[in-house]
C-alpha cells in the first residue's frame, strides 16, 4: 500500500479507525525527511495491512502544531485510536520494523486498560 496524504480535513479519520496508523511529519526541505522518506515508503509496501500517512509540515502548519511537532521527522504510532508513539528523527529500516512489529504484538486489551487507569487517576488529581 503506498503511503496517505494526511491533511486536518482527514487526519482524525484515519488515526481513529481500528488496526495500525503510522503518520511521518516531514518537510520537503529536510534533510533527514528526505532520508527517512524511502524508508517509510518502502515499508508501507511490506506491510500492507497498515495505513501509513504523511503531514507536510509546511502545508499542514496547523496541524503540525495542534499535534504538538516541533521537531521534524516527527513518527507517530496509533492502535485503533490510541497513540502508542511519538518520537522525533529519522530512522533506519530495521528500527522502524522493530516498532512495527513491537506495536502488532501488544495486548490491545491491556493497553486499554492502563489509558482507562492513566484517565481516572488524572480526574481523581484534578479533583
Amino acid at each position: 500500500m503506498a503511503t496517505i496524504d494526511l491533511t486536518e480535513e482527514n487526519f482524525g479519520t484515519y488515526i481513529a479507525n481500528e488496526g495500525i496508523t503510522l503518520v511521518d511529519f516531514w518537510a520537503e526541505w529536510c534533510g533527514p525527511c528526505r532520508m527517512f522518506g524511502p524508508i517509510f515508503e518502502s515499508a508501507s509496501e511490506k506491510f500492507s495491512d497498515i495505513v501509513f500517512g504523511k503531514v507536510d509540515t509546511e502545508a499542514q502548519q496547523q496541524l503540525a502544531d495542534e499535534a504538538g511537532i516541533s521537531s521534524i521527522p516527527t513518527l507517530m504510532v496509533f492502535r485503533d485510536g490510541i497513540l502508542l508513539y511519538n518520537n522525533p528523527g529519522a530512522l533506519q529500516a530495521e528500527a522502524l520494523e522493530e516498532i512495527i512489529t513491537a506495536v502488532k504484538d501488544l495486548d490491545m486489551n491491556q493497553v486499554r486498560a492502563q489509558v482507562q487507569a492513566e484517565q481516572s487517576k488524572a480526574q481523581v488529581t484534578e479533583l
